[in-house]
């Protein structure tokens, strides 16, 4: 997301359950990870078993399934997360059906979600309204007459990143994104001013020399002009450019995702004063006055010097490419609520262009989307109560348990980690939240009143309703069970400022978890997520933090550059792999995500054997409990993307692709074991260059 990278960094989680670790070893939740399923899982018809496991076990594991699988036309790609989704959303358009249906009273969440599904479905009345919703706000933009006004307009388009784990859309009509969560050197909620402005995704896609990301920036410049034409504005080529060399400077002007996701050398604090004095240019009174946040003393300028270059841009770059910049977004990023004409074009760039889809979702599947984002938790209550039976809360729960006691006693176990940052480490795993399914406490939508024939209205209410939310929290003490994604969510997530997990109920489902399949299974797939997130408090960002969610340097300078060697040595294996011929994976962007693939399935495999009770593990239909647990992981990694949408996850995204991902196993001492992997073989590792992050 252009607005930062640091929310989708920071957002690596939210909680609901406290657990603990030392010796737990015969609770009831650990006596229910241990599954009553007994089916094999694993999806042999989608395996090539012509293909050794050594040379490429994502082959062996995913390729009968890569022969057969087809990306839908209205998707970018396919696999375990979108398969998950698709079922998802065909329970989620049931229940929501059955509400349209009904008459539920306007001011209850039932009525809410029927207004504004209802509303974003009408498109009848959207088409008949043209840009008469926008009115007024296209007005505010051209009765801009100074930096003080411009200052004013840019602080009211602020909205905060309260959701950005529950939407895909980066497209923004804020030059500043506002985050709020806990200091990073404190215990209060505080703002976060972060930088933002671009309506591509990344900085790269405007300064790469790739003739790739050369023609997206033809192609953008084409749909800027579109824009400004299907509104009736005059010179429109001409506003093109001025908007375009606009955003060509602040993406000058913004930081690299590697600088951004380096929460150490970013977590700069500016009291109220220092804005005017450290970053001139915007008339910063008037700012805030517009973002709501006149009398707020402190802020986290997470993104210090692109705060910096984005003002003076505000005083030196003409007002009418600022209001053109404007007019731009406000239509383009709610172009979904506008005549076709505009909904259209935006597809054009941002999905056939960008991500190489072919067609549009259809209405009905966007206008769930928009209910997802803006009544979320009133959706995912109803979500749970009818398809997340509180035996499968309680079976994951369970796995929790026995993973963090796997992922403590493999700290113990550590001969090169000092006792002092062994305490800190174990306090963190022991003491981590985790919230399994849905969150204790749902979000209240009181005030939230959408209408019939009026869906650019309600998306624009349901944005303030959620920036004011945020705003709401900031002074008091960090909630650590506060939840960051909706329970119908398929995603999992670690918030290293509150120590914290969530495991959405929408996750919880094939191809990640079955219960009626065998442990070895459930370990291997949603087990190995379960110590993905863990492991997250422990990967290269996330180790910054201590168990209270502070930043702060727990380590010892030995075993700090221990951890370091590591992360090093697993950064080179992923630069190694190189999906186009002119494209590798970026291995320090990805370090974070890599680093939790490993600590986490092994985490996960420790877990698997402590739960067998030292009992022999079934062989089923002639494959073995760890030969399950690798294919298991593997499957759950099945991904085919679009060529546009594989190049720009490599150049921005700090996950790499999923055929990637599955190689994880190639550390792991088991997986050489389970599928007798010798030298030769081309995924081979000799020992010494396995990585062992933790």
């Amino acid at each position: 997301m252009n607005r930062t990278g640091f929310a989708a960094a920071l957002l690596l989680g939210v909680a609901s359950l406290s657990l603990s670790v030392a010796g737990c070893t015969s609770s009831d939740k650990q006596a229910a990870a241990r599954s009553a399923g007994t089916a094999l899982g694993i999806e042999t018809a989608s395996m090539d078993k012509t293909v050794k496991p050594g040379d490429d076990f994502y082959a062996y594991a995913n390729g009968g399934w890569m022969k057969s699988a087809v990306i839908p036309d209205d998707r970018s790609n396919i696999g375990g997360f979108t398969i998950a989704r698709d079922e998802t959303e065909r329970q989620l358009g049931e229940l929501i059906q059955s509400i349209v249906a009904g008459s539920p009273a306007p001011d209850s969440d039932a009525g809410r979600i029927k207004s504004l599904y209802s509303a974003y479905l009408d498109t009848k009345t959207i088409e008949v309204a043209g840009l008469e919703p926008l009115k007024t706000d296209l007005a505010r933009f051209a009765a801009i007459s100074d930096v003080n006004s411009l200052s004013r307009v840019l602080g009211e388009q602020v909205r905060a990143d309260v959701d950005p784990l529950n939407s895909t859309d980066f497209q923004t009509t804020n030059l500043f994104g506002l985050f709020v969560t806990q200091a990073l050197y404190g215990s209060e909620v505080m703002p976060y001013l972060l930088q933002g402005g671009l309506g591509m995704p990344e900085r790269e896609y405007y300064l790469s020399s790739d003739a790739k990301m050369a023609d997206l920036r033809t192609k953008y410049r084409a749909y800027i002009a579109g824009v400004f034409e299907r509104a009736g504005m005059s010179d429109a080529q001409a506003r093109a450019d001025r908007v375009m060399a606009l955003e060509m400077k602040i993406a000058q002007a913004h930081a690299s995702r590697e600088q951004s996701e380096d929460f150490q050398n970013s977590a700069t604090e500016w009291a109220r004063d220092d804005f005017a004095r450290k970053a001139p240019g915007i008339d910063w009174d008037a700012f805030m006055t517009g973002m709501n946040l006149p009398q707020q003393k402190r802020f986290s300028a997470y993104h210090a010097a692109a705060i910096t270059r984005l003002s003076a841009l505000v005083a030196s770059e003409p007002l009418d490419a600022w209001k053109d910049w404007l007019a731009l977004h406000q239509i383009s990023t709610h172009a979904d609520v506008l005549p076709a004409t505009f909904d259209n074009w935006n597809f054009e760039f941002f999905g056939k262009a960008l991500q190489g889809t072919k067609v549009q979702r259809t209405r009905e599947k966007r206008a769930l989307a928009a209910v997802n984002l803006h009544l979320g938790d009133a959706l995912g209550k109803l979500y749970v109560e009818k398809y997340f039976p509180a035996s499968e809360k309680a079976e994951i729960e369970g796995m929790v348990s026995e993973i963090k006691s796997a992922f403590a006693r493999r700290i113990e176990s550590l001969d090169w980690m000092a006792d002092s940052t062994r305490k800190e480490a174990i306090e963190k795993v022991r003491t981590i939240e985790v919230g399994v399914g849905y969150p204790e406490t749902w979000r209240n939508y009181a005030g939230y009143d959408p209408k019939p024939g009026s869906a650019y209205a309600n998306v624009i209410a349901g944005e303030k309703l959620r920036t004011a939310q945020a705003l709401a929290k900031i002074g008091k003490p960090m909630d650590r069970r506060e939840w960051w994604m909706n329970a119908q969510l398929v995603n999992a997530v670690n918030l290293p400022v509150q120590n914290a997990l969530n495991f959405p109920a929408a996750i919880l489902q094939r191809p990640f978890f079955d219960p009626k399949a065998d442990a070895a299974y459930n370990y291997g797939a949603i087990g190995a997520v379960i110590g993905h997130e863990i492991s997250h408090s422990f990967d290269n960002n996330g180790a910054a933090f201590d168990a209270t969610g502070k930043l702060r340097n727990w380590w010892t300078p030995k075993d700090l550059a221990r951890f370091g060697q590591a992360g090093k040595a697993l950064a080179d294996q992923y630069d190694t792999y190189k999906p186009f011929p002119d494209l590798s994976i970026n291995g320090k962007l990805t370090l974070g995500e890599n680093i939790a693939d490993v600590a986490g399935l092994a985490a996960a495999l420790d877990a698997y054997h402590a739960s067998l009770k030292g009992k022999q593990a079934p062989v089923i239909e002639g494959y073995t409990g760890d030969q399950r647990f690798f294919i298991a992981y593997a499957q759950s990694w099945a991904t085919k993307m679009r060529e546009e949408a594989l190049r720009g996850r490599v150049a921005t995204d700090g996950h790499a692709p999923g055929q990637y991902r599955a190689l994880t196993v190639r550390n792991i001492d088991a997986w050489y074991r389970a599928f007798d992997v010798q030298p030769g073989e081309k995924l081979y590792l000799p020992p010494e260059k396995r990585v062992k992050v933790w």
